[in-house]
């Protein structure tokens, strides 16, 4: 195997980031989530895309939480439905922290894959993006995940709820990167 490309590297220290979140959620409320319908994990995506976008259109904030801790929110609901979407909402706490993991790591690579696949034939065109940009894509991919859910996940020629979720995470992670990784990078002359 050769070097991870610059890309690579970065979308790893993301995904490390937004896993230990979630296992340290994991120790702090178990599987709690696990009750949630996709419907609701795509409610409290979207909560979170809009406050976001409300972010970036006020310039202010009156909660102390900025937006990097709500793009992490949204990898980590976006991997948890799609989770919901293969094992279906539990009324009872039924996933142990080490089965959890195991999970959203596999739903991780798997979006890191759908990543790496499409920054081969885009070039990674994503880096030329504005943040702003990438949260509106994620407000719409999260109408078509609605739309998609309230047709009873039936569509005729489009992708599925599963692929516009992959797809949130990996523009959520782009974000961070934009925001947490290029910008505390010395810049070059």
């Amino acid at each position: 195997m050769g070097t991870l490309s610059k890309t690579d590297k970065q979308y790893n220290q993301i995904a490390e980031l937004c896993r230990d979140i979630f296992l340290k959620k994991m120790q702090d409320y178990g599987s709690a989530w696990r009750i949630l319908r996709p419907a609701s994990l795509t409610d409290q995506i979207y909560i979170k895309a809009q406050r976001i976008r409300s972010l970036q259109d006020k310039g202010k904030q009156k909660i102390h939480e900025g937006i990097t801790p709500e793009f992490i929110g949204i990898v980590n609901y976006s991997i948890m439905g799609l989770i919901q979407l293969e094992l279906g909402p539990s009324d009872v706490i039924d996933m142990d922290a080490n089965t959890a993991r195991s999970e959203y790591e596999a739903y991780f690579e798997k979006a890191k894959q759908l990543m790496d696949d499409k920054n081969h034939d885009y070039g990674e065109a994503w880096r030329d993006m504005r943040v702003s940009s990438l949260t509106d894509i994620i407000l719409m991919k999260l109408l078509r995940i609605k739309q998609i859910e309230d047709n009873q996940g039936k569509t005729y020629v489009s992708e599925g709820i599963d692929a516009n979720y992959y797809d949130i995470v990996n523009y959520a992670v782009f974000a961070l990167i934009k925001l947490e990784l290029e910008t505390s990078e010395p810049q070059k002359k």
